[in-house]
């Protein structure tokens, strides 16, 4: 099916300028002029430098680290090309931003995931186009489409050519057990579950591990990792409990805090991310080894314009 446009635009935001760049390659169309700066007080200061009249626009941005400065980036780009006549404004968010407020946990607590939707929405965004929701509720947050895209299709295209004898997929915690059999029914292996409590924001401490493991080459898997405290404790307590050898994969790689310290210190011998976050030089570690998501994304994209299904795409 022909799209309802005349042409496309791809835009890009500092949130993951190499990441856009990849896709914007795959795709063959450069990203469109934009000035994204900073007035001398902090405000941001953007300018769209060619005509996005009537045309299918898409605003890569991941709204990671500096948080609240990409996403009012991205809300001033999606403002700003909804003032230029854009025929439709495409959010393309590869990591979602304050994902882990979803709900209320207990009394008084923000929904910051939805407050952030409804803020994209009232920019003026018309579609948004993103990857393991940290909540997959949060789709529901929109009242625009939504196209969740999903990460572990792309690693288990890796372990298929990475696969060692005797492979066991670990999930950390309880809210991981369907990623964690999403990775391994392809794979044709078994899970184990990681029962823990979380005694305060960002602690975890392991309870019990449920499924054999003794003997066993382990595989983590994960949405995102933060300061690493869930994976690394999870890694550690697989080894003292006879576990061959631990790996790790997660689509985000927040890696705030002692993240770093963490993984070079813990059982883990190798640590898979997505590219949906752009990790800087000081947080790298020679366990870290990453994977694109450009051209599902790109793909993504390119079925939107031509107003293709995507439902092929959400496939495990």
């Amino acid at each position: 099916m022909s799209s309802m446009f005349s042409d496309y635009a791809i835009f890009a935001g500092n949130g993951n300028h190499p990441l856009a760049e990849e896709i914007a390659k795959i795709i063959g169309k450069p990203l469109g002029e934009a000035s994204v700066k900073k007035f001398s007080d902090g405000e941001i200061a953007i300018n769209i430098g060619e005509s996005v009249r009537g045309k299918d626009c898409f605003i890569i941005q991941s709204t990671s680290d500096p948080v609240n400065d990409n996403l009012m980036e991205l809300c001033i780009m999606i403002d700003a090309m909804k003032r230029a006549s854009a025929g439709r404004i495409n959010a393309v968010i590869p990591y979602y931003g304050y994902g882990r407020q979803d709900r209320t946990a207990k009394p008084r607590d923000p929904i910051t995931a939805k407050l952030v939707a409804d803020i994209i929405q009232i920019a003026g965004a018309d579609r948004v186009i993103t990857m393991d929701l940290h909540a997959s509720q949060i789709q529901g947050f929109f009242n625009i489409p939504t196209d969740h895209l999903l990460g572990v299709p792309i690693f288990v295209e890796y372990f298929k050519n990475h696969k060692p004898d005797d492979l066991v997929v670990v999930s950390p915690d309880h809210g991981s057990v369907k990623r964690a059999r999403d990775l391994a029914e392809p794979l044709g292996v078994p899970i184990a579950i990681i029962d823990k409590r979380r005694p305060r924001p960002n602690v975890s401490e392991i309870m019990n591990i449920i499924g054999e493991i003794d003997g066993k080459n382990c595989i983590l898997v994960d949405d995102m990792v933060d300061t690493a405290g869930t994976i690394c404790n999870a890694a550690n307590a697989l080894k003292e409990r006879g576990a061959k050898s631990v790996k790790a994969c997660a689509t985000h790689g927040v890696l705030s805090g002692p993240a770093r310290e963490r993984i070079e210190a813990s059982a883990i011998e190798e640590m898979l991310f997505l590219n949906t976050i752009p990790v800087p030089e000081e947080k790298m570690s020679s366990k870290y080894h990453f994977l694109s998501v450009a051209p599902v994304f790109a793909e993504a994209m390119r079925r939107v314009f031509h107003n293709e299904s995507l439902s092929s795409l959400f496939k495990k």
